[in-house]
């Protein structure tokens, strides 16, 4: 059976593809989490509720199939301003901690993500330390 054929990685989908990605990283996808990467999607790129859904389900599919964390990174790189990639990477602790357990191998995918896009290790301990409160 062929794989389904993939749009090309956008930064909506190149960001959307990495949340799922940490979202499943400890292969416990929960509700959630699927809503914390909605609202994100929706804030971030102006999306109604239902579009922002089908974003999350393309993204879904993109990250299941798709190039890997560094190949995302770049195009979130390319595109996006610094400041804004910092943004992200606190809305990417949004999912981590959206189900309520913060599990290590969630938190190794948003550091290799984190490094990926570009973000410091001085700016990513911070927004750690934020992302804890």
């Amino acid at each position: 059976m062929e794989k389904p054929t993939l749009p090309e990685p956008t930064p909506q989908l190149a960001l959307g593809a990495l949340l799922v990605r940490i979202a499943m990283a400890d292969r416990d996808y929960r509700a959630a989490e699927v809503g914390a990467i909605d609202r994100i999607l929706s804030r971030t790129f102006s999306l109604g509720p239902i579009d922002a859904a089908k974003l999350r389900a393309t993204c879904e599919a993109l990250e299941r199939d798709a190039p890997g964390t560094p190949e995302f990174g770049e195009i979130l790189r390319e595109t996006v301003p610094y400041d804004d990639r910092f943004t992200l990477a606190l809305s990417m602790w949004q999912v981590l901690l959206a189900d309520g357990d913060h599990a290590e191998i969630e938190e190794a995918t948003l550091h290799q993500i984190e490094a990926a896009i570009g973000i410091t290790p001085e700016d990513s301990a911070n927004i750690k330390s934020r992302a804890l409160g």
